[in-house]
């Protein structure tokens, strides 16, 4: 899908309530699970321990963190929108999070976003950004909630 570029604040508002776009399908794989435990020093076993999450996990199989899945919005958004004639960025936040199923390795995952709200805040942008990150052939997403980010338009 090619990326929505944006170059101004109303340009922006103008996709209050409309899909912002979708990126290609990503695969979670074991290094990447592995790396991040390195990162976060988080090995618990369900993570990193192939052989026991064969026998052990519900899922026969090891899974990512939660916290892997969620540290992947800034790749997904940055593939999704470009937005330009900004002076810097600021990550406000994060609301409604939830953690709908968990991403067994070797699956692949994307995200979709809407533009939920938008605000001009004295000239201050401030988009609240709601995501899904769907898992191939699951019903139900990984992970869905609303990222704010504060843009600052020259």
């Amino acid at each position: 899908m090619a990326k929505l570029v944006i170059n101004s604040y109303d340009e922006f508002a103008a996709y209050l309530g409309k899909e912002l776009g979708q990126t290609d399908w990503f695969e979670i794989d074991q290094e990447r699970i592995n790396l991040f435990a390195d990162a976060t020093l988080d090995y618990q076993w369900i993570h990193v321990d192939v052989e026991r999450a064969k026998v052990e996990s519900p899922f026969h199989s090891t899974i990512a963190h939660g916290y892997l899945t969620m540290s992947l919005l800034p790749k997904f958004w940055y593939e999704t929108v470009e937005v330009n004639n900004i002076s810097q960025l600021i990550n406000y936040g994060l609301d409604k999070m939830k953690f709908g199923m968990p991403v067994v390795t070797g699956s692949r995952i994307r995200m979709t976003t809407t533009l939920h709200n938008i605000q001009n805040l004295r000239g201050v942008c401030k988009a609240e950004i709601k995501f899904k990150i769907e898992i191939e052939n699951q019903r139900k997403p990984a992970l869905e909630g609303i990222s704010t980010f504060l843009y600052y338009f020259k």
